[in-house]
């Protein structure tokens, strides 16, 4: 039987490092990629979510391993909401969703040891309770929200906020599980 090759996860995320330790997956190394995440002159948020995965894949490849990439992407109707870097943002982006459905958008993306690229999109549908202003400002007394895609993370505080979600729980924490399993083993890496 042949060595489990190297894999490298291209993301500083603690959420997909414990997500992939889950399904018995643990990195041999973590390479953030640090790249623009500005999306294009109308790019579709599942279009922003593929290109974010791939091009974070193809700068933390190297040649003789296996990378996964991810990145996910909120997003009502084509407008993508940003990641809240602070307060006032995250205060937008709440209000924004408050009692309304919304797309969660991640894309995977793995590169194998052969430098083949393959990748997947999982988009999930999340419908927030209408929030009142006091709980909305309890949540932001959480910080839970600081660099959090929309402005909030569904395995928190926030998981209160939630009347429906179809889709992947795990890609709306930050990594489809499923997906990403069938893609490292689409690049030969063997799962424990």
């Amino acid at each position: 039987m042949s060595a489990r090759a190297s894999l490298v996860l291209a993301s500083a995320s603690p959420r997909r490092l414990a997500l992939l330790q889950q399904i018995g997956v643990t990195p041999d190394r973590v390479a953030p990629a640090d790249i623009d995440e500005t999306p294009k002159k109308d790019e579709t948020p599942r279009l922003h979510a593929l290109r974010l995965a791939e091009e974070k894949a193809l700068r933390a490849h190297a040649p003789g391993v296996v990378t996964l990439a991810a990145d996910t992407v909120v997003a009502c109707g084509r407008r993508v909401l940003p990641k809240a870097e602070d307060e006032a943002t995250a205060r937008r982006c709440l209000a924004l969703l408050s009692g309304r459905a919304h797309q969660v958008i991640t894309a995977v993306a793995v590169i194998g040891a052969d430098d083949a690229l393959r990748a997947r999109v999982c988009e999930s549908r999340v419908v927030f309770k209408r929030l009142e202003a006091q709980e909305i400002e309890a949540y932001l007394a959480s910080d839970e929200w600081r660099g959090k895609a929309g402005g909030y993370a569904i395995q928190g505080r926030a998981g209160r906020f939630v009347r429906q979600l179809n889709g992947s729980y795990s890609a709306v924490v930050g990594l489809p599980l499923y997906e990403a399993a069938c893609l490292l083993e689409g690049a030969g890496y063997r799962l424990g």
